[in-house]
């Protein structure tokens, strides 16, 4: 077939329409491929595809072949579905895509409700965890939850990261709202587990709708007290959360031994968290509560280091909420607008980020931004890329080669 990469691209320019109807009639047309699946289901504003990270690596060590699907992509989109730890190569993803249009011509056929990027994606990813015979799969909710492709799904567990302001425009504008759509992934009976550092009004509302939705539900242990691979303080209460997942799938049949939870969280990686690489920390906060998350974990791993910010962001994302998290933490911000479309261009938020306080640099390209930061940080200062998983993303492919990785 044509190029997968080149035909799923294709589908980006179509509008994000949430709804079920167009998942369910691609569903039945597979033959349901994912009715063989045994899955968590994995919600939340922050840290949930650190959750996934290590619920993944632990089913794995437990010696289930460990399907993980989680958006976006850094580098390549190959890194969305993954088995056993490995993406998925391009042979198995010309397979898969394949399938999905040949079951679903409709959707090729020009119809007005044609499947979205994500929907598509989530097919192609059940398909092959299916087809290679997973035995147990980690799914990510890529937007919220009530209406996202991923709750087509019925899972045996699912779990409910913490609560923040993000995609206010979609989901709601208050923390109740917000905890209310992610909360549509609970389902009758399917056992549910939510983080423990939740605002108030946002656990009333994951209680109240699991309640509703006749889910039973814990709330997970305040942090995981092992050793955990993912940098930053915030990685505990994600591990507490992945490892009471861990346990409601091992009641539910997906044998979890606690040393298997143990040594998947001593062992998960997860790239463009906390990650350094060529002396450049990554990380993709992207929202008000990431980025307070990565302001309070440089002190900690960095003491006494300076930083050197190269901060870039969407357009709908709330960059002053950022910013004022992280300008506090910084010495000086280079601004960059990440390499797509959706960018929030440096000139419209400049004066902004004067006002925080530190110098204020812009530059037309992420590669011009680093090395200007990096000329600053010849004192040892540090310097950390965030503001967008966007932006990660192109610093891990300028960074990898010269790296040798």
């Amino acid at each position: 077939m044509a190029d997968p990469l080149a035909y799923l691209d294709s589908l980006k320019p179509l509008s994000m329409r949430l709804g079920l109807e167009r998942m369910a009639r691609a569903l039945d047309s597979l033959g349901h491929p994912e009715r063989g699946l045994r899955v968590l289901h994995v919600a939340g504003t922050n840290g949930k595809g650190s959750v996934c990270a290590m619920a993944a690596e632990a089913l794995r060590l437990a010696g289930h072949r460990t399907g993980l699907y989680t958006s976006p992509h850094l580098v390549r989109f190959h890194e969305r579905i993954a088995l056993d730890g490995r993406p998925i190569d391009d042979a198995d993803l010309g397979r898969a895509v394949a399938a999905v249009r040949a079951a679903c011509p409709w959707h090729d056929a020009g119809e007005a409700e044609r499947l979205t990027y994500f929907e598509f994606a989530t097919l192609v990813a059940l398909v092959h965890f299916a087809g290679a015979g997973a035995g147990a799969v980690v799914l990510e909710v890529g937007l919220g939850g009530r209406f996202d492709a991923t709750n087509a799904v019925r899972p045996l567990a699912c779990a409910v990261n913490r609560i923040g302001l993000d995609h206010v425009e979609m989901l709601g504008d208050t923390l109740a709202a917000i905890a209310r759509e992610k909360a549509g992934i609970f389902k009758p009976g399917v056992p549910a587990v939510v983080a423990h550092a939740q605002p108030p009004e946002a656990m009333a509302a994951l209680r109240e709708e699991a309640a509703r939705r006749g889910a039973p539900l814990t709330v997970a242990p305040a942090a995981w007290p092992g050793p955990v691979a993912l940098r930053g303080p915030h990685q505990r209460g994600n591990a507490a959360l992945a490892a009471a997942a861990l346990e409601l799938l091992d009641r539910a049949g997906v044998a979890v031994p606690r040393a298997a939870i143990a040594a998947g969280i001593a062992g998960a990686r997860w790239p463009g968290r906390l990650e350094e690489i060529a002396g450049v920390v990554l990380d993709g906060a992207h929202n008000p509560d990431g980025a307070a998350a990565l302001a309070a974990a440089l002190p900690v791993l960095y003491p006494d280091r300076p930083v050197e910010l190269v901060f870039g962001v969407l357009a709908d994302k709330d960059h002053q909420g950022m910013l004022r998290a992280l300008a506090p933490s910084a010495r000086a911000l280079h601004l960059v607008a990440p390499a797509t479309p959706r960018a929030r261009p440096t000139a419209g938020y400049r004066a902004l980020a004067e006002r925080a306080g530190p110098r204020v640099d812009e530059h037309g390209s992420l590669a011009e931004a680093l090395a200007c930061a990096r000329r600053a940080a010849a004192d040892g200062a540090l310097v950390v890329v965030a503001g967008s998983l966007y932006l990660v993303g192109e610093a891990r492919a300028l960074l990898l080669p010269a790296a040798g990785g």
